[in-house]
């Protein structure tokens, strides 16, 4: 049974601006998250990967049992005399969001440097680069959204954000690429906090700055975003209709993901991400999913290693979406090939 959803406005434009996680969630569900949340309430649903047939689960977990690192949100690389710690994290703020961040706490403050996908200050400078260039995040000529879907994917997709609580007015001139990524928010979540405010990764920013250690960017969000949107309008658009397309109720999607990702299940996660993706994503689900995996998450990780291998600091703490760790592709493994040795660190439940 969901929760009830709340009457409250979210704040869109802070929302849209504060992409922590830019992954789409859409055909692929790559991302155990978007955009943060701070106000929040627990939004129940159905787990889906519980719900699969027993041959078909069995199948899944084996898949993800045989990748590098598949379970684990808290880990250390050493190498030398450097260690970086590392913690998974999801985006929206959740029942132990404030158990984490006090986990995490001690490593940030013994840390020489503390890596985020997005700085605090290059969030800051992204938000003030829409203010002054909304043509970032909307259409700001030509066809909009009614026009560009077809009067019938326009009417699910307005109907799909109008349970999250975004009007139809603005919903009609996102760009492809957020309009989607707002899909990729249950409603639930969107309707109690999840576009309100910070999750782990603000926090962990803030609190680096307030000891006097400000956060420092994994990338150049900006060349991710810009590589995404300069792709064909009409692949952009598909990415909308195929989340459409998805028989899947996206509160219970978000609930298995949520839940799934406090139990450390990683790579299991993302393998029901995939086996979503390639079933309900077409005829070219496969090649679509192969293109978002590489451009969104192994060219990501190699670029992130690359940069921590290459660190002075001997003492480092990073925070990133927790689907970067596990998998041949992952920067656990990526660092392992580096030569650094990997250890695992518990992430004790709350009394």
């Amino acid at each position: 049974m969901h929760l009830q959803h709340s009457q409250r406005a979210p704040t869109y434009i802070k929302a849209i601006v504060t992409p922590r996680e830019p992954m789409l969630r859409t055909m692929s569900f790559l991302l155990l998250s978007i955009l943060p949340g701070t106000a929040f309430a627990i939004c129940e649903g159905q787990d889906l990967i519980d719900a699969m047939s027993a041959e078909n689960r069995a199948a899944l977990q084996a898949e993800a049992e045989a990748m590098p690192y598949p379970q684990g949100l808290y880990w250390q690389a050493t190498r030398g005399d450097q260690t970086i710690t590392m913690f998974g994290t999801y985006h929206f703020r959740h029942a132990l969001t404030d158990a984490h961040m006090e986990l995490v706490k001690p490593q940030i403050a013994a840390a020489d440097a503390v890596f985020l996908e997005m700085s605090q200050k290059d969030q800051q400078n992204f938000q003030n680069a829409i203010a002054t260039d909304p043509g970032i995040m909307f259409i700001t000529e030509g066809p909009t959204l009614p026009d560009l879907l077809g009067e019938d994917d326009w009417a699910k997709f307005k109907s799909e954000m109008e349970t999250r609580g975004f009007p139809g007015v603005m919903a009609s001139r996102l760009k492809p690429l957020w309009a989607a990524m707002m899909l990729g928010i249950g409603p639930c979540e969107a309707q109690n906090g999840a576009m309100e405010g910070d999750g782990i990764d603000a926090l962990v920013g803030e609190y680096a700055g307030d000891i006097g250690t400000p956060s420092r960017s994994l990338e150049d969000f900006t060349s991710v975003l810009g590589m995404l949107d300069g792709q064909p309008m009409e692949d952009q658009l598909d990415m909308i209709r195929l989340t459409l397309g998805v028989p899947l109720d996206p509160d219970d999607m978000s609930y298995t993901i949520r839940e799934r990702y406090l139990s450390e299940e990683i790579a299991l996660t993302w393998q029901f991400a995939k086996a979503v993706s390639l079933q309900y994503g077409g005829p070219t689900a496969a090649e679509d999913f192969a293109f978002l995996e590489k451009a969104i998450l192994v060219k990501r990780n190699e670029d992130w290693v690359d940069l921590l291998a290459g660190l002075e600091e001997s003492t480092v703490f990073a925070a990133f979406g927790a689907g970067h760790l596990p998998g041949t592709f992952g920067v656990l493994y990526l660092l392992e090939q580096e030569g650094y040795t990997i250890t695992r660190l518990p992430v004790p439940l709350p009394n």
